[in-house]
């Protein structure tokens, strides 16, 4: 059974089951230092102010979780997000990743961003293909931005544009403004997508 829902601070270490590895082990995430599951429980609890965190469970398992978060704090960038997800390895490859991203960018767009960006550390031949599928486009690249595992790095960017550049916009909704049936049925219309990519 797959279930896409929003995240609580009682999947804080199923999600840091699936985020320590990048942490630890590659140049994906930035971080250097595994956060505590309190540090996961305090981020969940201030992205959900005024984004969607949300997470896919398959049979019962956390096969992964996506989120929005701020790009830059001054207001004129309130239409302006960064998106990021992070699938189990178990279930990377098979399509599903796509489609959970998929169910943040219908969320962001109702309401009401207009701009996501992706940051990838390159090379990351799957994270490029993932965001292009989902309609990103690739407009910069910063060379040996970031120093990690006794390598600099390099990381591109990527847009992805979900509504149009209105003259004189509203701000955006916060996500805790939005009908929560309505993303209710949007989650359920995902699982129901993702469960039919891995049945067959």
């Amino acid at each position: 059974m797959v279930i896409i829902r929003t995240a609580t601070t009682a999947d804080a270490t199923s999600i840091l089951d699936i985020y320590a590895p990048f942490v630890l082990n590659t140049a994906i995430s930035f971080e250097t230092a595994v956060p505590s599951q309190k540090d996961i429980e305090e981020r969940i609890e201030k992205c959900l102010q005024k984004f969607p965190w949300m997470v896919c469970e398959i049979d019962g398992k956390m096969a992964g979780y996506v989120y929005g978060s701020v790009h830059r704090e001054r207001e004129a960038y309130q239409w302006t997000c960064e998106s990021s997800i992070y699938m189990h390895p178990y279930f990377k490859g098979k399509g599903i990743g796509q489609l959970l991203y998929n169910s943040l960018f219908t969320i962001l767009k109702i309401q009401g961003l207009v701009n996501v960006y992706g940051g990838i550390t390159l090379p990351n031949k799957a994270s490029v293909k993932l965001h292009e599928k989902c309609g990103f486009v690739h407009f910069a690249t910063y060379d040996n931005i970031g120093y990690k595992l006794d390598e600099w790095h390099k990381v591109g960017w990527w847009k992805l544009q979900l509504n149009e550049y209105d003259p004189k916009p509203s701000p955006p909704l916060s996500f805790y403004q939005l009908d929560q049936n309505l993303i209710g049925d949007l989650c359920k219309a995902s699982a129901m997508e993702i469960q039919l990519k891995i049945r067959g």
